[in-house]
């Protein structure tokens, strides 16, 4: 029974993600956007949508992996800031390795790569949110600042990167 369960278990979880790679990912905005996240991240980690975060954002654990010049700018309410290059382990305390976590950064690209070193440090369900702080904002979601309160300002990495929040959607900060 047991191995019979793991066996499914693992089926899904690969069907789940070969879905993911071949097109059935989350809804974003844009449709040149969604070319941009899906050349750049590798899916190795399953992705979360905006919307499926929304509805359950009370019910997970929420790491933010960019650095703290950008959590400072902006962040989805409730995150830690957790790193990319060096985690800072001491926001994983108390976390059980069988909650669900969303890591988000820019895009997607430097939560998917920590969402790999969470699996392998043995948490078992992390999800990266796609198109992550980006997206959330793009869709007209709330972001705060160092001080927990509303911002209108998202850090966009760079100029080059700011294309991908949309104009008008929030102030960007580079």
């Amino acid at each position: 029974m047991k191995n019979s369960l793991t066996l499914l278990c693992f089926l899904l979880l690969t069907t789940i993600s070969c879905a993911q790679t071949q097109g059935n990912r989350p809804k974003v905005n844009s449709e040149e956007f969604d070319k941009k996240i899906s050349k750049t991240i590798s899916f190795s980690i399953p992705v979360m949508g905006v919307d499926e975060l929304v509805e359950m954002q009370e019910d997970v654990i929420l790491l933010d992996a960019r650095p703290q010049s950008e959590f400072d700018i902006s962040h989805i309410k409730g995150a830690k800031r957790i790193g990319f290059k060096n985690i800072d382990e001491e926001a994983l305390a108390g976390i059980d390795k069988d909650e669900q976590i969303v890591v988000y950064c820019s895009i997607g690209y430097r939560s998917e790569k920590v969402g790999e070193k969470l699996k392998r440090m043995g948490f078992k369900n992390v999800y990266n949110l796609y198109g992550s702080i980006f997206e959330w904002i793009n869709q007209g979601n709330e972001v705060v600042d160092k001080d927990e309160k509303t911002t209108g300002k998202v850090h966009t990495y760079n100029k080059r990167w700011s294309k991908w929040v949309e104009d008008g959607k929030a102030e960007k900060v580079w």
